[in-house]
């Protein structure tokens, strides 16, 4: 199963270094060479043998391989092949790569406003994202893209597929659906418009106890996560605490990782990044305003949370404002930095490590969680019912008061909401319970609790 054109977005460094690249100095390396003295070492000069192994290499290809190449995409293969050879996230950026890019960190893109999964060589509708084109033309989670502009979609096509959906704003495409129960595709012309994803999702839990999703993060994620969080406190007055479910996110934007850690600590280092270049050693630290006030806070965490999303979990963790609940991180632990050649063309620079706020560099090691979950799936076992289970099952017992009254709550202990969400998701359930228990000491040591 796999969700429509995944990718691990870069953590980008959103700094004065961006701008900096229209100087032709910005790429340099700032290190001051060392003064010549018959001990120093040789500067790192270009041996010309290489040069003369690389043109010789470049002819040869030319000349020799089986098919014919041009010099363009050999020059573009050999420049890729240079950064792939550093690190897996320092990558060439065409015109495309810097499209999709600038995609994934605005959450904007030409397309129907459809999320799709790969299922058993099927092109799955996940669910269309309301009032856009997809939605409008009646597509339902749980329908088959069959076709697109008359192809076939086939386990062999499928990848390029996935591609196909997107487009500039404007253009049309018709898609072949099989909705759920029906016999036969039907045929769906639609016009591509700008779509803008949510990367923030918020709900109450249970009253008191806020859900809190963020899927990446992008320019406008906290300033989604203030006004959807603001609402829901509004709509439902103060939480006695907060889950932060930052699972199978994959990062995004530096400056919104900081952002959202600022929105809920009231001081402190968020993180801190060094590298090479001077503007890549920097010091970020929150401000006073926490939105939830202090509330005790979860924070659900996988092996899918990356980049950005660990930059959170570490402020929140060393700052001591969020329990990590559920799986080791990702453990990426370095900043891109997206440096423009020309109009179409970029090279995105791995340029500093990041550290979280006690100066741990999480580079290929990821962050523990306070409490570990396994990834474990919870079903209901059916057992018979049992006679007598309480004092209310005895013949000729006594009513409570509260029930004489009409309290229907008095029944009601939750175990069943809580095997429901158990079931549907077992680590966001266990989150909660702990929730509840720091919410539990939380109340019982604050000023208003205390005897005088």
């Amino acid at each position: 199963m796999r969700l429509f054109r995944p990718c691990l977005l870069a953590l980008l460094l959103a700094t004065p270094l961006l701008h900096a690249q229209a100087a032709p100095d910005a790429q340099a390396d700032t290190a001051a060479p060392a003064k010549a003295s018959s001990s120093a070492a040789p500067v790192d000069q270009v041996n010309m043998d290489d040069v003369r192994n690389f043109a010789h290499v470049y002819q040869i290809i030319r000349q020799a391989y089986v098919e014919k190449v041009d010099n363009k995409t050999l020059m573009n293969d050999a420049i890729k092949g240079m950064l792939a050879g550093l690190d897996p996230h320092s990558a060439y950026l065409d015109k495309e790569g810097l499209q999709e890019l600038d995609e994934d960190t605005t959450g904007q893109y030409g397309g129907l406003g459809i999320e799709v999964m790969e299922d058993n060589g099927l092109l799955r509708i996940v669910s269309p994202i309301d009032d856009t084109p997809a939605s409008r033309a009646g597509i339902k989670p749980g329908d088959v893209i069959t076709a697109i502009n008359g192809k076939t979609i086939t386990a062999d096509n499928i990848d390029s597929m996935f591609d196909a959906l997107r487009g500039d704003p404007g253009t049309k495409v018709t898609l072949g659906i099989l909705h759920e129960k029906a016999d036969q595709p039907v045929s769906l012309t639609m016009t591509r418009e700008r779509i803008s994803m949510t990367s923030v999702k918020t709900r109450e839990l249970e009253p008191g106890y806020a859900y809190i999703r963020i899927s990446q993060f992008q320019d406008d994620t906290a300033g989604d996560l203030e006004k959807k969080l603001g609402a829901l406190l509004q709509k439902n007055g103060p939480q006695k605490g907060a889950i932060l479910d930052l699972r199978s996110n994959p990062g995004g934007l530096l400056t919104a990782a900081v952002a959202v850690s600022d929105d809920f600590l009231d001081s402190g280092t968020i993180v801190t990044t060094r590298g090479r270049l001077p503007d890549s050693n920097l010091t970020f630290t929150a401000h006073p305003g926490d939105l939830l006030n202090g509330a005790p806070m979860v924070l659900l965490t996988d092996n899918g949370t990356a980049s950005a999303a660990e930059i959170v979990s570490g402020a929140l963790k060393d700052n001591h404002r969020a329990l990590i609940v559920g799986r080791r991180t990702f453990g990426k632990g370095v900043v891109q930095t997206v440096l423009p050649l020309d109009a179409e063309h970029a090279v995105k620079l791995t340029t500093a490590r990041y550290y979280t706020p006690n100066g741990t560099s999480i580079q290929a090691e990821g962050i523990k969680p306070d409490i570990a979950l396994g990834d474990l799936t919870v079903a209901k076992v059916d057992s018979a019912a049992e006679p007598i289970s309480s004092e209310a099952d005895l013949p000729h017992h006594l009513a409570n008061e509260a029930s004489a009254k009409g309290d229907d709550n008095i029944n009601n202990d939750g175990s069943a909401e809580n095997e429901k969400l158990a079931t549907t998701d077992y680590a966001l359930s266990q989150a909660l319970n702990i929730l509840k228990g720091l919410a539990l000491r939380h109340d019982a040591s604050s000023p208003s609790a205390t005897a005088h």
